[in-house]
C-alpha cells in the first residue's frame, strides 16, 4: 500500500486548470476534508466528480487492481484531483536567464526577424548600457552577429533599425508544464494537453 500512497496525481484548480502534483496520500487527505473531488471519465469520455463518500461508494462498485486498502474498505487511487477553493494558479517569475530570453524570442533575431542557431545570437542592450540601459527583461533582445554589428552602440532609432516586437517580462505558466517530460497517467493527457496549448515559454530547467 506504501508504495501507492507515493504516486503522483495531478492537481486541477476550480476553473479545471492543471496547476501542480500531489502524492497520493496528499490526495486523498483533501479529499477527505472536504477540500477536493476526484476527477474520472467514463467510457463516453465525460468527466464526473466525485466527493470522498461518493468515492469510497464508486470503489466499491467498480473496483480496480490498484487499491488503498484501511481497516475497514477499501478505495481506488484517485489519479487527478479538483481542488475547490483554489482558482489562481501559481505565481512564479521566470528565471532571467540567457536560455529564456532565447525561449522568450523564439532564436529569432529581433531586427530583422530572421531565426538561428542560438550560438550565430548575441544578446543586445537595447538602450546600450553605458548609455544607461539596465540588463532587465525589457532592454535585452536576441539579436544576430550581423544586425549587432550594425547597431553598434546606438539606439535602434539612432541606427535606423526596428524592433520586431517590444520585450517584455515572460509570463508565468501553469506549474504542470515543467514536467511533460516525466512518465504520467493517461488521465492527465486531456489536461495535460490543454496547459500545452497555453504555455508562453519554457523555464531553465538547470
Amino acid at each position: 500500500m506504501s508504495r501507492f500512497l507515493s504516486q503522483q496525481v495531478l492537481v486541477l484548480n476550480r476553473l479545471w486548470q492543471a496547476v501542480n502534483v500531489c502524492t497520493v496520500r496528499r490526495a486523498l487527505t483533501l479529499l477527505f476534508q472536504g477540500h477536493a473531488e476526484v476527477v474520472c471519465n467514463d467510457q463516453d469520455g465525460n468527466f464526473h466528480t466525485f466527493d470522498f463518500r461518493e468515492w469510497s461508494d464508486f470503489s466499491r462498485k467498480q473496483p480496480e487492481t490498484e487499491n488503498i486498502l484501511t481497516v475497514s474498505f477499501k478505495i481506488r487511487i484517485p489519479r487527478v484531483i479538483l481542488l475547490l477553493v483554489f482558482d489562481r494558479l501559481p505565481k512564479k517569475e521566470v528565471k532571467f536567464t540567457r536560455h529564456n530570453i532565447f525561449e522568450r524570442d523564439a532564436n529569432t533575431c529581433q531586427y530583422c526577424g530572421k531565426v538561428f542557431e542560438r550560438s550565430d545570437l548575441n544578446l543586445d542592450h537595447v538602450i546600450p548600457r553605458d548609455r544607461g540601459g539596465p540588463t532587465t527583461w525589457e532592454n535585452i533582445v536576441c539579436s544576430c552577429i550581423v544586425c549587432n554589428t550594425n547597431k553598434a552602440n546606438r539606439t535602434p532609432r539612432e541606427a535606423g533599425m526596428r524592433l520586431v516586437r517590444k520585450p517584455k517580462r515572460p509570463k508565468w505558466r501553469p506549474f504542470i508544464q515543467i514536467n511533460l517530460g516525466m512518465h504520467y497517467h493517461d488521465s492527465w493527457k486531456h489536461f495535460i494537453d490543454l496547459a500545452y496549448w497555453n504555455v508562453e515559454l519554457g523555464e531553465d530547467s538547470a
